[in-house]
Formats: C-alpha cells, structure tokens, sequence
C-alpha cells in the first residue's frame, strides 16, 4: 500500500454512527507478550445497545434450568429487546506501529493485516495474533470495519497497549485485577461500571479479569443465559457499556473464565444449563476474548515479575465426588506444567493468578475451590508448592469481598481484588475476621499491584481500591 493511502486512513476523522458497519463492542488487545498480542473486534449492526428495546419474558430462576423457556416473546427477534447490540457481517483489519512516531517515521513503521471476514458462527467476531513487536513499547492500534461487499471503509477505532519487557527489564510494572461483573449492579447506568474509568486513570501495564465476566444464570436478574444467543446476548451487553468498552480500548487485557460466565454456579463438566451446554459455554468464552492455544498459561514481565494465569473449569472434577489424591480442579496436565514452569523461573516475584481461592478461607458450604474442604488434598498440595517458593504470591477473584489472607501453615499470601461494584459485594460479613486476615472489607473495587525497585531491591507493592479510588488497604513485599 502507498504511504499517501496510509495518510489517508490514518487521518481522515471517521463517524462511527454514520454507518450500518459499526465496533459497538470496541477492541479487545489480550495475551500480550513482550513480541505478540492477540487482537479481537466484532461487528455490528449499530454502535451502542439497544437502550429502547422491548422487554423480557420472566421467568422464575428454578425454571431457567429447564430447557426450552421461552424469554423473547412470540414474534420478536433478540435485536428487538432491551439491551441489544446485534453481530452483522462484515470484514475488519487492524494497523499497530509505536506510540511517538510521526509524519514520514509513523508510515514507515505503520503495520497492517490483511482484511478478514468476521465469522457468523462465531458471533460476528474476529481475532488475530500479531508477532512481529517490540518489548516494552506502547503501540497504538487501530481497527477498520467495512461491509463485505464495499470497498470503503465504513467504521474506524483507534486504541492502544504495551508489550512486556524483556527479561533484563527493572523498569516498573503495575496492572490490576478484578472479579465478578453483572449488569445489573454496574454502579452508572447509562456507562457502565465506574471502576473501569477508575482504573484506565492509574494507567497500569496490563490489566486480568479473574472470572465471572458475566453471570449467565444470576438469580432474579433476566433474561437468563439458557442458550447459546442468549449467553452471546449477555457478552455483547456488557462490552457495550462505554467505561468498560473505553478501557479495553486501550489497555491489554487477560481473561479468566470462572463457572458464571461457563455455564452456571460451581458447574462442571457434562452439565447443561436449560439449552445452553458445556462445550458451547467453552467455545464462547474462546470467542469472546483474545486468547491463544491454551486458557492456562505464563508470561514474564520484566525481570522482577512473571504471572501464571491457570484454567479451573476445563480439567476438574466434579465438586461432590469424593476428596483425594485423584480429585482435581487442575488436572494432572496442567498441574505439572504449573510446578515445574514456576519452580524453573527465576523472576523476582512469582503471581499465581487463580479465578478461585487457593487460601480463603471461603464460606463452608462453598465446595468448588481449594480453599474449600471438597478439595482439601490437591488444596494442600497447592498451598506447600506456592510456600516453598521464594517471593511467590497468589491473587485470586470469585469472592465477592476483598481480602488479604495468610495461610497458617505454609505462610502463603493471597489477595482477593473484590466485586466490580459495591452493590456486588456480600456473602461474607467483616465479623468473620479470623487469624488468617490482615485485611478484610465488603465492599467492591479492584486490586493494583506495582512491582518496581527503591535502592535496587525489588519490591510488590498491593492496594485494594474503592470502585472511585479510594485505597482501602497496602501491603509491600520486600523481595528476599
């Protein structure tokens, strides 16, 4: 392509309500490394859900297990009910180069996919693997839309991310984290959840959502997510909401499927949920995030810092069948892929990032993490691994309170960040403070951690934030 083409995409001024081609669900930049990033987009028919749509048919949560419930009423389609954002086809192509370049530089070092169809099996989505990047550089990114027979381009989206550093890196290195979303309890209605804006003002590195993104079956809250457009329907809703969908614009993202947002609370594999089965509940979680080859993996971010984000639902057991050696929630698999890849690492501060508690303590008649007593022998297991690691700390999600919490036998940390919002937090009281605790609140918000140096020695830095940025509770970790 000729640079004067270039130029003119890059600075012509698009309108995104001017066409039938739209991003209403923006950009999502996941699994970034210090040379790769996975980019995602979806088109769709309009550029913001349907605020004016008609109404659900209720029905009663009991009845949601059921199949064939009826919840669009006769003679309507799903992009006449409230909150739409209907997929249409279309083909897209993203353009990324280093944020700072300008004039003849930024042509030069403009790159560019090929343009690609959306898939309508796939919810109208597309998603790509870049591999030719920098480490530590801040790209800017940009997304073009058209309709498959036009050759102009109808909708444009402009965003950004940076790439990890290289192993040799000190420089610092914040990201955040967040647990259990649900559309009803954003705390902005027309925007969304505030703790979205509060968070792209911190500017961190990365950003990892542990779970729970949405909640296909939340009692009283409709429609329920008892199908496959349904269970889409609730992905696009909550992608649509302009905090969130302004900060995945610009900050890279990891994603952590927890059993919400799989198929229904503390399942497992070969349940269904109304008509909605396991393995859809897989494959839309994969096509609703960036993600690579595998849902559990690592990536190192400098020298002080290297996370492992680890898969609980794929690979378990059922949560009622007897504890013991045999009984997993990560599978033999990935177990020792986690041990050995952690034990090998020399990074200064090793992060186990888990959707689920590890240390808790949870409430007893939870039974589908190891926190919990169904899960006792591969939870111990867990537990004397992490602890026998220097620096090594866990963060988890799936609680909807914040807490920091120590185990009493093997010294192990963990962080819980808290709910997206505060009318999400519950389920526990603060006067159930045990021993464990040393911090403990029922409130939503988000957890930001920073690993930087002072004086040359590495050290994680933990806050728990209000939803409006209030930091609620620190704790720093000096490297050993």
């Amino acid at each position: 392509m000729k640079a004067s083409t270039y130029i003119y995409i890059f600075l012509f001024s698009l309108s995104l309500n001017s066409y039938a081609t739209q991003l209403g669900n923006g950009i999502k930049i996941g699994e970034v490394t210090k040379d790769s990033a996975i980019l995602w987009t979806r088109v769709t028919e309009n550029a913001d859900m349907n605020t004016k749509g008609d109404p659900f048919i209720k029905i009663n949560h009991k009845d949601s297990h059921k199949p064939n419930q009826q919840q669009i009423p006769e003679g309507k389609a799903l992009k006449e009910m409230i909150h739409s954002l209907t997929g249409t086809p279309g083909e897209v192509r993203f353009a990324y180069w280093p944020k700072g370049k300008e004039g003849k530089e930024k042509q030069e070092s403009i790159k560019m996919t090929q343009w690609y169809t959306v898939d309508v099996d796939k919810d109208f989505t597309f998603q790509t693997k870049v591999t030719d990047l920098s480490p530590g550089t801040h790209y800017k990114v940009r997304c073009e839309a058209r309709a498959g027979d036009s050759n102009n381009i109808e909708t444009a989206l402009n965003g950004g991310f940076r790439t990890a550093p290289d192993e040799k890196s000190t420089k610092p290195i914040s990201f955040t984290v967040v647990t259990g979303q649900e559309f009803s309890r954003r705390d902005d209605k027309n925007n969304g959840h505030t703790i979205y804006k509060t968070m792209l003002s911190l500017n961190p590195n990365f950003f990892i959502h542990t779970g729970d993104i949405v909640y296909y079956d939340y009692q009283k809250f409709i429609p329920f997510a008892n199908t496959q457009q349904l269970a889409r329907y609730k992905w696009n809703r909550i992608f649509s909401l302009p905090f969130s969908r302004n900060f995945h614009n610009q900050i890279a993202s990891y994603f952590i499927k927890d059993d919400h947002d799989t198929l229904k609370n503390d399942s497992w594999s070969g349940q269904t949920y109304g008509d909605l089965t396991w393995n859809q509940g897989l494959g839309i979680f994969r096509e609703q995030v960036p993600m690579g080859e595998k849902t559990y993996r690592t990536i190192r971010w400098g020298k002080d810092l290297q996370i492992w984000l680890v898969e609980g639902r794929d690979f378990g057991s059922n949560n009622n069948s007897p504890d013991g050696p045999e009984k997993t929630i990560l599978g033999q698999e990935q177990k020792q892929w986690l041990f050995e890849t952690m034990k090998a690492s020399d990074a200064t501060f090793r992060v186990l990032v888990s959707a689920t508690p590890v240390v808790g303590p949870d409430r007893g008649k939870k039974n589908d993490n190891h926190a919990n007593a169904g899960f006792t022998h591969e939870g111990n297991k867990l537990r004397e691994f992490i602890g026998s690691l220097k620096n090594a700390f866990i963060v988890c999600g799936d609680r909807h309170w914040q807490y920091n919490s120590k185990d009493p036998k093997t010294g192990v940390l963990e962080f819980c960040s808290g709910p997206t919002s505060d009318k999400h937090a519950g389920g526990f009281s603060e006067k159930s403070l045990t021993p464990m605790h040393s911090y403990l609140k029922i409130k939503g918000g988000f957890l930001n951690v920073t690993i930087e140096r002072k004086n040359d020695i590495p050290q994680a830095s933990l806050r728990h934030y209000s939803v409006k940025g209030e930091i609620y509770n620190k704790k720093t970790l000096i490297a050993k």
